[in-house]
Formats: C-alpha cells, structure tokens, sequence
C-alpha cells in the first residue's frame, strides 16, 4: 500500500492553519496578558495534551518567567497571584478538574486551553484560550463534520503547539525579551 504522504501532510497542515485562523485573537491576548501578569505559573495537562503544555512550561522559562510544570519535583504552591494553566482539550478531565478546585482553594488563578469552551473545566476558568480543534471528545464521525486526517485528538494537540509558539512570540515581545536573552535561559547540560 502506498501513500500520498506529501498530500496528507499538506492537507493536516491545512486543518492546522484553520484552527490557528479560528482562533479568537482577542481571548489570545488576554490568555497572553494573564501568562505575563502572573507572580508564578505551573502548568499541567494529561496525555499528549501534558507534552504541549510541558513544551510551553520550557519556553515560559526561557522567557524568564517563573514557571513549573505539576508533578516535577520543584513544584512550589501556588496563591494569591499565582496562574495555574491547565490544558483539557475535550472539556474535562477528572484530575485536572481537582487539581483546578485545590489551586482555586488556595487563591491561584485557572487558565484553561481548550477545544470545548463549554466543558466543566474550562467553565470555571478566569482566563481561557480556545483552540477550535478536533480532539478525543468527537474524533468519531456524526455525520455533520468531516474528521481531521489526523488521528483521534492530534489536530488539538498539534494546535497547541503552534499556538504555544505563538504566545511565546506575543509574551517575548510584550515583555521585551530578545532572542539571545531566550537563548542564554537554555540549560547547557544537553
């Protein structure tokens, strides 16, 4: 069996770019403005949706901000002040629902990305970025929408980081960080 490989990739590449241009540029910079004002940030996501929000956690670093991924060792508390940015593509996810209620208890902050801006999770956000993307919640046909070629929750996943790229972008020039300030936040131990 052969595939068209160029055409697939150009066609994922498409569904991509859609999301990207569906996305409100507004609640972008809002979700941009909530990363830049907070003392500190910790952020957490399951799955494939954790790797993403595992890459933005690097870059916010790089952008010198103080920002830890949940889970890793050096994980402080959060509180007044604090963002806890959370990832649930479909809307919910039982642990990120608790974890949302434990730093809301403690007087953090909840920004939520999201493909389902009406999910639980996301309702109780203060700061969301929606991302209009396909995820596990409805990657099987209904026969309204046509699927991405992408598999199950990829085209919200590969979203994400082109989004997360962007908001590095935005927050590197809000914050006036140049390219070899980024750079020089690189650990050396690779």
């Amino acid at each position: 069996m052969t595939m068209d490989i160029a055409g697939l990739g150009a066609r994922a590449l498409g569904e991509l770019g859609q999301v990207i241009e569906a996305m409100d540029q507004d609640g972008f910079m809002l979700f941009v403005d909530a990363l830049a004002g907070a003392n500190r940030l910790v952020l957490h996501g399951v799955g494939r949706e954790g790797l993403m929000m595992r890459a933005l956690a690097m870059r916010l670093y790089h952008l010198g901000l103080d920002a830890h991924v949940l889970g890793d060792m050096t994980t402080p508390p959060v509180g007044a002040g604090d963002l806890l940015v959370v990832s649930a593509g479909p809307g919910y996810f039982s642990s990120v629902e608790a974890l949302a209620r434990t730093a809301r208890a403690a007087g953090a902050d909840l920004a939520c990305v999201t493909a389902q801006p009406g999910g639980p999770v996301p309702k109780m956000a203060d700061h969301l970025l929606v991302l209009p993307a396909q995820t596990m919640a409805d990657d099987q046909p209904d026969g309204e929408a046509e699927l991405s070629v992408l598999p199950m929750g990829s085209l919200y996943e590969g979203a994400q980081y082109i989004a997360f790229e962007l908001v590095v972008l935005a927050l590197g020039a809000k914050l006036e960080v140049s390219p070899e300030a980024l750079r020089g936040r690189h650990t050396n131990l690779e």
